[in-house]
């Protein structure tokens, strides 16, 4: 099941930042189980049923969260691995509640969980494709923020050498 993708890449950052102060927090991608999502659900302002998503068989369900706070997710993502097409297609992506609207704590989580996408479509030896269908009125902005290409209709994607801009400016240690 595709869905259309509704995320806001709000900054490109080196790691995620404090939306007030700036100041920029290193962060881990870890793989989600159940016990991770007990307090995430649409009553609380999650947009999608993450609980569903991780029982999709074909699906890696993964958390953003910041070494200093590994128990506070700040986003999450669900990529699924296209041997036949040769890439990564994230599937839903969301930034937590407390990191939506003008009160967002921090800046630069999709961003990051993006760059992760691109990070796993290399160690898969996909050279970081990574495919995802996007609302018509975002197609601008994620040309734009994350240098994606347009396929048409609402079909995008990011290239191997935007890839490696994003994975050299989120996981340069890597």
């Amino acid at each position: 099941m595709e869905m259309e993708l509704e995320f806001e890449i709000d900054k490109i950052t080196e790691s995620i930042e404090d939306a007030e102060t700036g100041e920029s927090f290193d962060t881990l991608v870890l793989p989600v189980d159940k016990a991770d999502l007990r307090g995430i659900i649409k009553k609380d302002g999650w947009h999608f049923n993450w609980k569903l998503e991780l029982a999709e068989t074909d699906s890696q369900v993964y958390k953003l969260v910041t070494e200093k706070e590994p128990d506070v997710i700040q986003g999450l993502v669900s990529l699924k691995r296209n041997d036949r097409d040769e890439l990564v297609l994230m599937s839903l992506i969301e930034s937590a509640p407390h990191n939506v609207g003008r009160r967002k704590r921090y800046k630069g989580v999709c961003g990051n969980l993006v760059a992760y996408a691109c990070k796993k479509s290399k160690e898969y030896g996909f050279s970081g494709y990574v495919s995802f269908t996007a609302k018509t009125i975002l197609i601008e902005h994620y040309i734009k923020m994350l240098k994606a290409r347009h396929y048409g209709g609402q079909r995008m994607g990011i290239e191997p050498a935007e890839a490696d801009l994003l994975i050299n400016n989120y996981f340069p240690k890597t």
